[in-house]
């Protein structure tokens, strides 16, 4: 009996091994379409992501799902299980297995074309910005000139500065609101020298700008520069460039749903 017992747990532990093996690194995936297949790695940098998405293409929980979403110039866009059984026309996107997944954004991985990120739903209903269970895009993006890319980080940082204002001033509003009510012009007035010195310091601190590798990137081969620092990128596409190219180019409906079915599979390579 314990031979028995012993040889039992030996097998049950080289079969979850052999199956997955969550945490091991350079992990590679095949996304096949009818299209043709793209060889994507898997970064180690956003094991949270990574291990995610190994879990559901282990279970097969792609296969048989659809891009829903394609925007030529801009990205392609699937893992939604409500697309497996999907009429025509249907709308898409709300699907998932079920739970988020804390975003791992980090300053180096950004949208360079042929990417792989999580989608997520907007700031007002997530703030920290957690990553759908299982909806993903890859990006195909546009090449930038300089130029283009100061103008970008310009308004960007417009933007940037205008949100920490309005958050500060927030903060503040109850202390003016009772300056105002008693008529103390002079601690008003330094309540909104402190509101100035409070959002130049936070604006220093957060001003954007594109790294070198960033620039050489979205100059060259191109990208979604705008989305950086607000959504996880986890990993790349290696092999096969071409298809997201071909895919993006589809005829969508209204809803940037392609006509025709563009289906999924995903397998585990290494």
């Amino acid at each position: 009996m314990k031979k028995l017992t012993y040889l039992l747990v030996i097998a049950l532990f080289a079969s979850c091994q052999s199956k997955l093996e969550l945490g091991k690194k350079d992990r590679l995936v095949e996304i096949e379409t009818q299209y043709g297949k793209m060889k994507v790695r898997l970064y180690d940098e956003t094991p949270v992501h990574r291990d995610n998405f190994l879990k559901l293409a282990h279970a097969k929980f792609f296969d048989g799902t659809l891009f829903h979403r394609v925007i030529d110039g801009f990205m392609i866009q699937g893992g939604d299980p409500d697309s497996k059984k999907a009429v025509p026309s249907q709308r898409l996107g709300e699907g998932g297995p079920g739970y988020q997944i804390p975003a791992e954004i980090k300053d180096a991985l950004f949208h360079k074309r042929g990417v792989i990120a999580a989608a997520r739903e907007g700031d007002e209903m997530n703030p920290e910005k957690k990553s759908s269970g299982s909806q993903f895009y890859i990006a195909q993006g546009k090449v930038y000139t300089s130029g283009q890319l100061d103008t970008l980080a310009m308004h960007r940082n417009a933007q940037l500065k205008s949100d920490i204002f309005k958050k500060v001033q927030m903060g503040k509003v109850e202390i003016l609101t009772q300056c105002q009510m008693n008529g103390d012009l002079d601690q008003m007035n330094e309540v909104i020298e402190q509101i100035k010195l409070d959002v130049d310091s936070l604006y220093a601190e957060q001003k954007i700008a594109f790294t070198k590798a960033q620039i050489e990137a979205y100059t060259s081969i191109g990208g979604i520069p705008h989305l950086d620092g607000n959504y996880t990128v986890f990993g790349e596409v290696v092999e096969g460039l071409d298809q997201i190219d071909s895919i993006a180019k589809v005829n969508c409906d209204d809803y940037d749903r392609p006509v025709n079915n563009i289906s999924m599979k995903i397998k585990i390579l290494r």
